[in-house]
């Protein structure tokens, strides 16, 4: 990116930092309701070039589109919050570091490039907040560690871009490492790398991008997050997460059918992304095939937030022979994601396509991925 860096600003940048867009094996929506999750980052990275300014002014450009951006380093959050796209997020990050830090920071010159796919749900927003974070972090000397940077991630999201997720992008981006998924319990604040020796059983994971876009900060996710508040309070309890699966039968009928089912999704989501992290532990993954299979399921029935493109999606990978595949992210939109054997992907990658494709719906991009090391400093 040097080259390029010099060529749009003048001038060669200070270093260039990355971050990985994440998949998240099983666990959704489980982060804002105290519970697991299971991500691992991918091999899909979004980079930021940057170089300090002896002023105040913010400059950021990107390979993706032609415009440049320009603000003062003290923007406020209405000018980060009026930015279009991926704006939003570089000068989001600026504006919650300084407000958050009480540093003043200095001006600086950003050239963006990312592999990330947009809108896919794999986190290309966490990838690009939090590569622009580290950066900014050795650049302004703050000597933040990875768990505070998560919380500012969050407030990006929470406050500039309006979308009200919980720390599951943030933690996975910047805390992945090669080969390892990472157990996120949000009750407890804890994460734990979990060895998944993917490569070593043979398996590989398929991204199946159904091409439905969706946006966090509109829709169904905040809806989703008030009906599952209102589960919580009508059971009495400060989160989803203080129930067991089998108290979840015991709340039919008192409350409303769908908020139940929002509860029941959360509580065996939790608990399958337990037994699926137990057994990557015990060197069994080929076995977290059906969890993955149950919790698709559990999202488009009680969790309601798939889309059919996706639904033809995870049911023809399975008829292709997928060990077990499921919709991944935010939901309404994006990606399901396919445990395959290696030596069978590019077969199953063709045929499920293919299916999808029968089945109505626009041909999906299909990509493998692999687990990859969290945001970092690449030059």
């Amino acid at each position: 990116m040097h080259e390029a860096f010099a060529a749009r600003f003048g001038a060669e940048p200070d270093g260039v930092w990355s971050a990985p867009g994440r998949v998240n094996l099983i666990g959704e929506h489980t982060d804002y309701n105290g519970g697991l999750a299971l991500p691992f980052g991918i091999d899909r990275r979004t980079r930021i070039a940057v170089r300090q300014r002896d002023d105040d002014r913010i400059r950021i450009a990107t390979d993706f589109a032609d415009e440049a951006r320009s603000a003062p380093v003290d923007a406020s959050l209405a000018t980060a919050h009026a930015a279009t796209g991926w704006s939003r997020y570089v000068l989001g990050a600026a504006h919650v570091l300084r407000r958050e830090l009480d540093v003043a920071g200095s001006g600086f010159e950003a050239l963006v490039a990312s592999d990330v796919p947009v809108g896919v749900g794999v986190s290309s927003s966490a990838a690009l907040e939090s590569a622009t974070i580290v950066a900014l972090d050795e650049l302004w000397g703050l000597g933040l560690d990875r768990r505070e940077m998560v919380r500012l991630g969050q407030l990006v999201e929470n406050e500039v871009v309006d979308a009200p997720t919980g720390t599951l992008d943030q933690s996975a981006v910047l805390l992945a490492q090669r080969d390892h998924a990472v157990l996120l319990d949000f009750r407890a604040g804890t994460a734990e790398q979990v060895p998944l020796g993917f490569e070593a059983a043979g398996l590989e994971t398929l991204v199946i991008d159904s091409l439905v876009r969706h946006d966090h900060a509109t829709g169904g996710y905040g809806e989703r997050r008030r009906e599952c508040e209102q589960a919580a309070a009508i059971a009495g309890v400060r989160t989803l997460r203080e129930l067991a699966p089998d108290e979840v039968a015991s709340w039919a009928g008192r409350m409303p059918a769908h908020v139940h089912r929002r509860m029941r999704h959360i509580v065996t989501d939790t608990e399958r992304a337990r037994l699926a992290a137990e057994l990557v532990r015990q060197g069994r993954p080929r076995e977290i095939g059906p969890l993955l299979t149950e919790g698709h399921a559990s999202q488009r029935d009680d969790f309601e937030n798939s889309v059919p493109a996706i639904d033809a999606a995870v049911e023809a990978a399975l008829a292709a022979g997928a060990l077990g595949a499921r919709m991944t992210g935010g939901g309404f939109g994006g990606a399901a994601i396919a445990l395959v054997d290696e030596s069978a992907a590019a077969r199953i990658a063709v045929e499920a396509a293919d299916a999808v494709v029968s089945a109505g719906h626009a041909r999906p991009v299909v990509f493998a991925v692999r687990a990859d090391d969290g945001a970092r400093r690449d030059a």
